[in-house]
């Protein structure tokens, strides 16, 4: 945790106070620093530290790893050249003394990020709230969607609480009649049978970390909602466990009002750049 104030400042320097909050970026697809986009959403950056792979695909084994990729890839940096410009900010490298016993390093650097990003927790929601006794905190609808949640709609399959994700991967059909399919977990494997499967995101905050899904193609939860309780996409290798599960617009309704009591309200200040 004394990690966490040595690449806050540095952290901020990149993103806006209402994207710290939602730890993404709202857009479709992410844009890297040279203005390039990718081919995926960024997902949020909550609960990170509660994973054992990173990206979609889960081809980064530890946080650590993820974080020098993006760093050297995403922003486009130079990690020796930044770590120089880190090292002549005198309260940098105080900070660093103090928590690492050097001065900024790049693996100083990489393991003050992660340990930051694994602060980002999603948790006491209003759901939470309820879930410990205080009888008002979520609505009628929001009891009934979570009913639906863990029987009808299935969604406790692959969402399970309380993190509300499984840590594995499965094809929801996305991919299906594209020119390019996106390969997904399967390009990190090289199974037949993860061709196009994707991790299962957390549904912590869901409601304020839209657009939806690894390529983004659903803008609002609703949508997303209606496109999983539906079976998903017509992809011959989509995951057994999704079905139309024949919601009515009723409960599809309950089950986004369900959702959204997952969101919490993590206080924010922006620290004061050195």
């Amino acid at each position: 945790a004394e990690a966490i104030p040595a690449l806050k400042n540095y952290f901020k320097a990149y993103v806006s106070s209402d994207q710290i909050r939602h730890m993404t970026d709202g857009e479709v697809l992410s844009r890297r620093d040279n203005g390039e986009l990718n081919t995926r959403h960024s997902p949020t950056m909550y609960n990170v530290g509660y994973l054992s792979n990173f990206y979609w695909d889960g081809r980064a084994p530890t946080l650590e790893a993820q974080v020098l990729a993006a760093w050297r890839f995403q922003i486009g940096a130079d990690p020796a050249k930044s770590t120089e410009r880190i090292v002549a900010v005198p309260a940098y490298v105080a900070e660093f003394q103090k928590v690492f016993g050097t001065p900024p390093t790049q693996d100083a650097i990489v393991k003050a990020l992660a340990a930051y990003l694994r602060a980002k927790v999603s948790g006491l929601s209003p759901w939470d709230r309820h879930e410990m006794g205080q009888t008002n905190a979520v609505s009628a609808d929001a009891r009934a969607g979570y009913d639906l949640f863990m029987g009808k709609a299935r969604c406790v399959a692959c969402h399970t609480p309380p993190l509300y994700m499984d840590g594995n991967f499965h094809n929801i059909g996305l991919e299906a009649g594209k020119a390019k399919p996106d390969p997904g977990r399967g390009n990190v494997t090289k199974k037949p049978e993860d061709a196009s499967a994707f991790k299962t995101p957390t549904l912590r905050s869901v409601a304020i970390s839209g657009p939806y899904f690894h390529d983004g193609s659903r803008a609002t939860l609703e949508q997303a909602v209606r496109y999983m309780a539906g079976g998903g996409g017509a992809d011959p290798n989509k995951s057994a466990v999704l079905v139309d599960t024949k919601l009515t617009d009723r409960e599809v309704q309950q089950l986004v009002a369900f959702l959204t009591s997952l969101t919490s309200d993590e206080p924010y200040t922006a620290p004061k750049i050195p």
